[in-house]
């Protein structure tokens, strides 16, 4: 703890900064509660997702091993671009899925099974769920990220600035209302003495 000057400059000084931690407190512990919220709430759509995509994957599964066919399915898929939006929760930017661009493969309709189309349209809509559930992933370690951060700070003004500077008010106080006593004494004594001299 840095020493305190005992003046009235400084007696203001540290009210003006104790107005300042009190008003910035609430702002911050609001964020916090706003960034938990948000945190669950992602944590819950990415678990839905990822039932969504369990469930899709084994419906793929099961529907291939049914045709037991070999349709040479990855080479007919190929991600061009993944399109994102920018998000803004808290004052933290975080990207959101929109969806993804596939090349347009031409293939032969002779040479692949009569499933391949719903094939390829079923693997097209588990590579969109991966990636959303990455993008959802990289939500919640950046809203974390924020969270710790914003956690720190709230426990810095609630823990160590606010009760820091009251303790320095508290001083400041004592040490002039000491002056302020002791100048009245020395008046007082100054007075009697002129009084005994006249």
């Amino acid at each position: 703890m840095a020493k305190v000057k005992l003046t009235k400059n400084e007696l203001k000084r540290q009210k003006d900064a104790l107005k300042r931690f009190t008003r910035y407190l609430p702002t911050l512990q609001l964020k916090k509660q706003q960034l938990q919220m948000v945190i669950r709430r992602v944590e819950t759509e990415l678990a839905e997702k990822n039932k969504e995509y369990e469930a899709a994957f084994n419906t793929l599964q099961n529907w291939i091993e049914v045709f037991g066919e070999d349709a040479g399915l990855e080479e007919l898929i190929e991600i061009e671009s993944l399109v994102t939006d920018i998000g803004n929760i808290a004052g933290v930017d975080i990207p959101v899925f929109k969806h993804l661009v596939f090349k347009d493969i031409k293939y032969d309709l002779f040479d692949k099974p009569l499933w391949t189309d719903k094939g390829v349209e079923k693997i097209k809509k588990l590579a969109a769920l991966e990636k959303e559930i990455a993008i959802f992933k990289e939500q919640i370690w950046l809203l974390s990220e924020e969270l710790r951060i914003t956690t720190q700070r709230v426990n810095l003004f609630e823990k160590i600035k606010i009760p820091e500077t009251k303790e320095n008010i508290r001083k400041i106080n004592i040490y002039l209302g000491d002056q302020q006593t002791a100048a009245v004494v020395r008046g007082k004594i100054a007075k009697k003495n002129l009084v005994k001299v006249s």
